[in-house]
């Protein structure tokens, strides 16, 4: 299925990662407590600028800032867009 998105300029389309739900001791986080999560999966990129070429290529496993990007919800899914400079780090 091909993504009707796409971003334009320096931007980036990032489908979230499901937040944790249990601590690495076996405790299960509750809703409420659940951190926003920072690592990505980018689904659509923008064609860069003339002075900013784009680093991310669509599949990338990225790392952003807790509060980078605006929220999207786009055909029932969950997706942030943002500038590829609020990326942190490829994994």
């Amino acid at each position: 299925m091909a993504l009707n998105i796409k971003p334009l300029s320096d931007r980036v389309l990032v489908e979230p990662m499901a937040a944790e739900t249990q601590t690495a001791s076996g405790i299960f986080i509750p809703d409420t407590a659940k951190e926003k999560p920072q690592k990505g999966i980018v689904v659509a990129v923008g064609n860069g600028t003339k002075d900013h070429n784009m680093t991310v290529k669509v599949g990338d496993t990225v790392l952003y800032g807790k509060y980078a990007g605006t929220d999207l919800k786009f055909e029932g899914k969950d997706y942030l867009i943002m500038r590829e400079d609020d990326i942190l780090a490829i994994i």
